[in-house]
């Protein structure tokens, strides 16, 4: 891959990347509940999910989500769903005060990962996205595996880089833990987040 070409999927991954959506909700409300730290199984969660997507579009099944109405709308919905039941989970979850120490012991860095992983997963406008995004960077003349092993690790990388930097200004507020009312609140705004992530899932239809 030439300088240039890099260059310009640089940019465009970064530009990608800072706009918010669930994967941004979902590394926010880690950070502003657990700490930096612990966040990022959530976010090598996302990155796992980004990581798969990309090898189905590689192996062609992207373009066959592309094409088929059935598939692509099985999976939208599956999305649609998931997303859903998370953010009602955070509106209707029970706040109470705990100290720290216990706060830190409910956290489970196995159910971060597998939560972020299938956000990611499940969300088939990423699938889609990836389908018309890879080929613009893509040139004949050289190995289309090493062309798509730069272009997954430029995604990654930027990605863990914007996430982190979501997570870590959301971590700034992790005081608010103490205060159930902020709580309920954070709940509200997080569960409000993912919903509309949702809406605008169901939205998507194929290109």
């Amino acid at each position: 891959m030439e300088l240039n070409v890099w260059l310009t999927l640089l940019l465009a991954t970064i530009a990608i990347s800072v706009s918010p959506g669930a994967g941004a909700v979902v590394s926010m409300n880690y950070g502003i509940k657990y700490g930096l730290k612990k966040s990022y199984a959530a976010i090598f969660g996302l990155q796992a999910g980004l990581l798969i997507q990309t090898f189905v579009v590689v192996i062609g099944l992207g373009a066959l989500i592309a094409k088929s109405v059935m598939l692509f709308n099985i999976i939208k919905w599956i999305g649609v769903v998931y997303l859903i039941y998370l953010g009602l989970s955070k509106i209707f979850e029970k706040v109470e005060t705990i100290d720290e120490e216990e706060h830190l012991k409910a956290y489970s860095a196995k159910r971060a990962f597998i939560s972020a992983t299938l956000i990611n997963l499940t969300n088939p406008k990423a699938t889609v996205f990836l389908v018309a995004f890879i080929p613009q960077f893509l040139n004949p003349e050289y190995s289309l595996w090493i062309q798509f092993g730069i272009i997954c690790l430029t995604l990654c990388v930027i990605d863990i880089f914007v996430m982190t930097g979501y997570s870590s200004m959301a971590s700034k507020l992790k005081f608010l833990i103490k205060d159930v009312k902020a709580m309920k609140v954070q709940n509200r705004i997080t569960g409000s987040f993912l919903i509309l992530a949702a809406i605008f899932m169901s939205t998507t239809k194929r290109a």
